[in-house]
């Protein structure tokens, strides 16, 4: 049971999944067409790739799944702790998070797989950023597990249980975040190709000065 959520976390909840619902629906848009949050998907053509004994698609994926998992222990080192409180490193890794984003844009122009690597590598930092926070797991790069939550939650309802309803929200908050960053992405994508990443760019870097900033006049 969630007992309390402020502000700040429904906010930055809802702005990180904005962030990577761009950043996925432009890698699948790109030249690629992949999923750049999507673990599960990624993981089973991995194991496609295997079993067909195609090498380069087999590297390639490993390689996504890698560079997430690698922007995952940056996070782990910057941030140290899975609990989410004010006054954590957060706005360094927001930075480097918005530094990854920018390197892709051209990489990902020269068609280059190393820029799918760097969007991905800042997902997996993004997403190790918020684990949890007063009981809630908050992730924010892949909505599975919200739907997951929806569903037992009105499993739970219909069988007369009680259901969380503050747990409810930020499941509703994160997949709402998600999709409105598809359809932005999506528009930005057919306008301005991959410099579309630069929009979440933009964004986290300011999400990253603007929580310097609150965390320096609470200080």
């Amino acid at each position: 049971m969630i007992t309390r959520l402020p502000p700040w976390v429904w906010a930055g909840a809802w702005v990180l999944a904005f962030i990577a619902g761009i950043v996925n629906v432009v890698g699948l848009l790109g030249f690629e067409h992949q999923a750049i949050t999507h673990l599960t998907g990624n993981s089973s053509l991995l194991g496609e790739a295997i079993a067909s004994l195609d090498g380069a698609a087999a590297v390639k994926f490993a390689a996504l799944i890698g560079a997430f998992v690698l922007g995952t222990a940056v996070s782990g080192y910057i941030v140290q702790d899975s609990a989410l409180t004010l006054g954590r490193r957060y706005g360094v890794a927001l930075l480097l998070v918005s530094l990854l984003l920018f390197v892709a844009v051209p990489l990902l122009q020269a068609r280059s797989a190393w820029g799918m690597y760097a969007a991905a590598c800042a997902c997996g930092l993004q997403n190790a950023m918020a684990s949890t926070y007063s009981g809630a797991v908050v992730r924010t790069t892949h909505v599975s597990g919200m739907f997951t939550d929806l569903g037992i939650a009105l499993g739970h309802r219909l069988r007369g249980l009680p259901v969380d309803g503050r747990r409810v929200r930020l499941c509703v908050c994160v997949i709402t975040g998600f999709l409105a960053g598809g359809i932005v992405g999506t528009f930005a994508f057919r306008a301005m190709g991959y410099a579309a990443l630069r929009v979440p760019a933009a964004l986290t870097g300011a999400v990253a000065v603007g929580y310097g900033v609150y965390r320096a006049r609470r200080a």
